[in-house]
């Protein structure tokens, strides 16, 4: 699983059946504070998360266990939205 921050959409007039009705992200990975790292990504997202939010991302054979993703061909979606990050008796991202 990674942390990230949702950072924008991707619209597509057409794509693959299976992926009809799922709305897509593009999701910055981000350290635990929220600070950007590593790569960005394209989610499908299975919670109704925004842009501007904390996310928790589920990649590979791990995105295809959502209600909404099963058997679908998924390699990352956003399965959480961050309320509080607490890591080292330290609270380290609050919404």
């Amino acid at each position: 699983m990674m942390v990230g921050k949702v950072i924008g959409t991707v619209v597509c007039s057409r794509k693959d059946p299976k992926l009809e009705g799922l709305k897509l992200l593009i999701v910055q990975q981000t350290d635990l504070s929220g600070t950007p790292k590593g790569a960005q990504v394209v989610a499908i997202d299975s919670v109704g998360a925004g842009v501007g939010e904390i996310v928790l991302c589920a990649s590979g054979s791990s995105a295809r266990q959502t209600e909404s993703t099963q058997n679908r061909p998924v390699d990352t979606v956003v399965m959480a939205i961050v309320d509080t990050i607490e890591a080292g008796n330290e609270t380290v991202f609050q919404k």
